[in-house]
């Protein structure tokens, strides 16, 4: 499974190419944890290596469909691509999907029980949660997101997109 599809250079995704082939993985599918464009820059070569749509939260897909509107309003300067996009279903998988909006209105963390290891996009990284200042950002949405993910054990690993790993007791106090 690819988790946002951020491939946006050629060394990027000849190096998850890479990896990918040398532990014998098969990629099944691609989850998108929101649809902001640092997390899908390589959806495009990402659905079409793997023919695989991404999967993300519903709220989300008009977002990502209007990537352009995000790259304008960055100021980046570039054609943003389209890339297929289905709807995520919460329950088809062996492990949870937390819908936890306020980074985005279509935020999700996934989260492994067994293992102990809770993936949180930009809800939650060491030291901070996510921006909700962009659209679709909502500060009360995301404390209330951030205290349900507060009642996971303390011990579950969190690994974000961006910056370094922490846990849920260290960002709990």
């Amino acid at each position: 499974m690819i988790i946002d599809p951020a491939c946006l250079y050629p060394y990027e995704q000849q190096t998850l190419e890479r990896y990918i082939e040398t532990a014998g993985l098969a990629v099944e599918r691609i989850i998108a944890t929101h649809g902001h464009l640092d997390h899908l820059w390589g959806a495009k070569w990402a659905t079409e290596k793997w023919s695989l749509p991404v999967l993300m939260h519903e709220a989300d897909i008009p977002m990502a469909q209007a990537m352009q509107e995000q790259y304008n309003m960055f100021g980046i300067r570039a054609t943003a691509e389209s890339f297929e996009i289905e709807s995520l279903q919460l329950s088809a998988f062996s492990f949870q999907i937390i819908p936890t909006p306020g980074h985005t209105q279509g935020s999700i963390c996934l989260y492994w029980e067994k293992e102990k290891v809770l993936l949180s996009g930009d809800t939650l990284f060491r030291m901070g949660y996510g921006r909700t200042d962009l659209p679709g950002g909502n500060i009360g949405q995301l404390i209330d997101s951030l205290e349900r993910l507060f009642a996971l054990p303390a011990d579950v690993r969190v690994y974000s997109g961006h910056g370094d790993p922490t846990t849920i007791g260290a960002e709990r106090r």
